[in-house]
């Protein structure tokens, strides 16, 4: 058996770099003569790669001073509850909803905080980004919640909105160190890791420092993120795996350019295979050109059994996980920061000899 290229919107591609180094030490770790696995995450050695994990994240995303980096449990659907249990309980928010994982972070908000759904695309199916002008924001409101990529149908908004003083929420679940962005614009950022980071068990958390005093709902220490920041995130054993692994992805990151070379190479991946799309034909993309997604791309044959055959064969190919969500259906290729352009390149001399046999 061979790797095939994993398209996979999460778990997700990791770097077969960082595989490979996880490989190397599995047995044995940083002279500890035991796995990573197994080692204490209050030993030296664990605080030591720890601490350095959040050195290098720093580094890549040039987080400021006055934001605490903390590495946390849950998923990042977790966080759609605990956000508004830490900075909106009892008043209100504001959420941008441009996809499935938007109104999901609405409905979790709700038992702690006024939700408002101040902007949505549904009305338009979330094939376009509501308009600017369309968004009801209150200055009053504890936060402001959007999410920059949405992996279900992929739609983007890629600039930063102007919400004013209001702090923005963001979960970048699905495009964090995917291009550069300026950390100061935000509150908080949180990303499940499993899409840019590493594998699924650990949620990244970047939160300005005057967030954590806010008056939180009563709820266990564990939940608080103040205590979790007082803490280094280990009031209880993190998901010490998953944290190494980011790690080392963040190192496999800062090797190949950091996230502007990402940002680079993930634009010239999306362009050749929304180019190819767009122009092939046979094959289409629903999304409004302008919100196109740089890490998520659905697209569809003209037909839903061809849609099959198509998932069906190109599985056979070793192009592993295009089949697309079962709420939208058709394809959807995830190209990840670990995609190479050869697995995009692979994809697209497929997608030309099935629509030639299939046309």
């Amino acid at each position: 058996m061979s790797r095939g290229f994993n398209f996979s919107s999460g778990p997700a591609v990791l770097p077969e770099e960082v595989l490979k180094e996880a490989q190397a030490e599995l047995l044995e770790w940083s002279n500890a003569r035991a796995s990573v696995m197994e080692v204490s995450h209050r030993g030296k050695a664990f605080i030591a790669m720890a601490e350095e994990s959040e050195r290098d994240l720093r580094a890549l995303m040039s987080i400021p001073a006055n934001y605490k980096v903390l590495f946390l449990q849950g998923g990042a659907t977790q966080h759609f509850a605990q956000i508004p249990m830490n900075i909106g309980f009892g008043g209100s928010a504001d959420y941008i909803v441009t996809g499935q994982w938007g109104q999901k972070a609405v409905k979790e908000a709700k038992p702690y905080t006024n939700a408002r759904v101040a902007a949505t695309g549904e009305a338009d199916g979330f094939l376009k980004l509501p308009p600017r002008d369309t968004w009801q924001l209150d200055s009053n409101a504890a936060y402001v919640h959007y999410t920059p990529n949405e992996t279900i149908g992929g739609i983007a908004i890629h600039d930063i909105p102007d919400v004013g003083n209001v702090p923005l929420v963001a979960d970048m679940s699905s495009n964090i160190l995917a291009d550069t962005l300026d950390v100061s614009k935000f509150g908080i950022i949180y990303a499940g890791a499993q899409k840019n980071i590493g594998p699924s068990g650990l949620v990244v958390m970047i939160i300005r420092d005057d967030l954590l005093g806010r008056p939180t709902a009563p709820m266990a220490n564990i939940f608080k993120y103040s205590a979790q920041a007082a803490d280094g995130s280990m009031l209880n054993t993190p998901a010490t795996f998953s944290w190494y692994m980011a790690g080392r992805v963040f190192k496999w990151v800062a090797r190949h350019g950091g996230v502007a070379a990402m940002g680079e190479r993930n634009r010239a991946k999306a362009e050749r295979l929304y180019r190819y799309i767009d122009g092939s034909g046979f094959y289409s993309n629903p999304i409004e050109k302008s919100a196109r997604s740089l890490m998520n791309v659905p697209f569809r044959s003209p037909n839903e059994t061809l849609d099959e055959k198509f998932v069906k064969e190109s599985e056979a190919a070793g192009l592993l996980a295009l089949k697309g969500h079962r709420s939208v259906g058709g394809m959807r290729a995830s190209i990840y920061n670990a995609m190479p352009i050869e697995g995009v390149e692979a994809l697209i001399s497929f997608m030309q000899d099935f629509a030639a046999k299939n046309g």
